[in-house]
């Protein structure tokens, strides 16, 4: 069953999307047996205690437990949504980081009103130094640069790649473990088809990860309402072949190294 067409979401894209969808169906399941439930509880009652049938009020009202019951009920289904479900599924897609034996790439993404950037920690696969004191309008990640006053330039960061045109890349069927923050309010990260969602804080660094499997195109949406431009605090997240992908990181790369000169 394509859960995804059913439930009518984007085309899922991600290897634990499956698992997340699942989810959503169990709990639309859930909510249409309550509706139904409900409703049809609603309806006896109109028919049940309707004026023509009880003429004078009856002040010791309903003697029977059938509602506690069904309070019950639902109650220990929501309870093993929660624990045979939803917290398993929590830490797989949440806490379990892949290993360093995988290969994960690591990515920064920092949102600002109203756009998306993006860095890549280069060859060394180690991100340059940052501090909050160097954000100028022209440094606006407070990279270690050589005419800041620190007067040196972290050699980590020599190589590091930055993209603030709101487009960043990743490989297909490969981990990817993004390090979501903020410069100035609260934004949001999302991407539909990943299912992957994430508030970007201001002075907080949260790691999420993920792995696509189909190479897209895919839309960044900030879920957080964070301006006058949030409608328009649009990106894109492009899931390339490896090859591909180490042809663009290669491109951007050129332009990037300009910021150390």
């Amino acid at each position: 069953m394509n859960i995804s067409k059913l439930l009518g979401l984007p085309e899922l894209g991600s290897v634990h999307g499956k698992e997340v969808d699942h989810l959503i169906l169990l709990v639309h399941y859930l909510m249409i047996a309550l509706f139904i439930g409900w409703a049809g509880y609603f309806f006896y009652c109109l028919i049940r205690f309707r004026k023509g049938r009880n003429t004078k009020a009856d002040h010791q009202g309903v003697t029977s437990h059938a509602s506690n019951y069904l309070e019950g009920a639902v109650a220990v289904i929501e309870i093993i949504l929660l624990v045979g479900f939803a917290v398993p599924l929590w830490a797989k897609v949440v806490d379990d980081f892949p290993k360093p034996e995988e290969n994960p790439l690591n990515v920064r993404v920092t949102a600002k009103q109203f756009n998306w950037m993006a860095r890549y920690p280069g060859t060394n696969n180690v991100f340059g130094k940052q501090d909050i004191a160097l954000v100028t309008t022209a440094n606006p990640l407070g990279l270690y640069q050589k005419d800041d006053k620190f007067k040196a330039q972290d050699p980590d960061g020599a190589d590091d790649i930055s993209v603030e045109s709101s487009e960043m890349a990743v490989p297909v069927d490969r981990p990817v473990v993004t390090a979501i923050g903020s410069l100035d309010v609260i934004h949001s990260f999302k991407v539909l088809p990943l299912r992957i969602t994430q508030d970007a804080i201001p002075g907080i660094r949260i790691p999420i990860h993920f792995k696509a499997t189909k190479t897209n195109t895919y839309l960044i949406n900030c879920a957080q309402l964070c301006g006058n431009g949030h409608s328009a605090m649009k990106g894109y997240l492009r899931v390339l072949p490896e090859d591909q992908f180490n042809a663009w990181l290669q491109g951007k790369a050129s332009s990037s190294a300009a910021s150390f000169e």
